[in-house]
């Protein structure tokens, strides 16, 4: 699904685990991604200044927006803003006009779950692509996601390790 909203990109950050947790029970889970109950997650938000939104439809309300959507395979959300200043200044948009959007000074980020059966349960990966919409935005945004990079990788990882560990709780 990623391929179909954001097939070019500058950057790339692709993390997994598995579960034996089935993917009926891990989609709804990830769909509706809490991540309140981790300190870690919290703490890196609140750095951010996105403190207070720690669910994924708290995300949806301030810039994401959701762009793919196929039970329980996964999902695709997309922000455009100019991540690398302080208020994010992000765009509102609409799922159609994401493909589109070129204006310079700005960059574009999708992020995916996406869900796969195994033998014993599913595999779960989240995946996030950036693509800047000029050589200015991929230069600023390049030093700021060396400042940020590991922290969203962190969260990231901490995600799938909520899901995995709240869908295992369902069984």
């Amino acid at each position: 699904m990623l391929d179909a909203h954001l097939p070019e990109y500058h950057h790339r950050a692709r993390y997994s685990i598995e579960t034996v947790a089935p993917p009926e029970v891990v989609y709804p889970i990830a769909r509706n991604l809490d991540l309140s109950g981790s300190w870690l997650t919290r703490s890196l938000l609140a750095a951010r200044g996105l403190g207070r939104h720690t669910r994924l439809g708290d995300l949806e309300r301030i810039g994401f927006t959701l762009l793919a959507e196929d039970p329980p395979n996964g999902f695709v959300h997309g922000v455009i803003g100019r991540f690398w200043r302080p208020s994010g200044e992000l765009v509102d948009f609409d799922r159609e006009s994401f493909p589109d959007f070129a204006r310079s000074g700005f960059a574009k980020a999708a992020w995916s779950f996406e869900i796969m059966a195994t033998e014993t349960g599913a595999g779960l990966s989240t995946e996030t692509r950036v693509l800047c919409l000029d050589e200015a935005s991929r230069r600023s945004f390049l030093r700021y996601w060396r400042l940020i990079g590991p922290f969203s990788g962190l969260i990231r990882k901490e995600a799938l390790r909520v899901i995995k560990t709240q869908a295992e709780g369902h069984l």
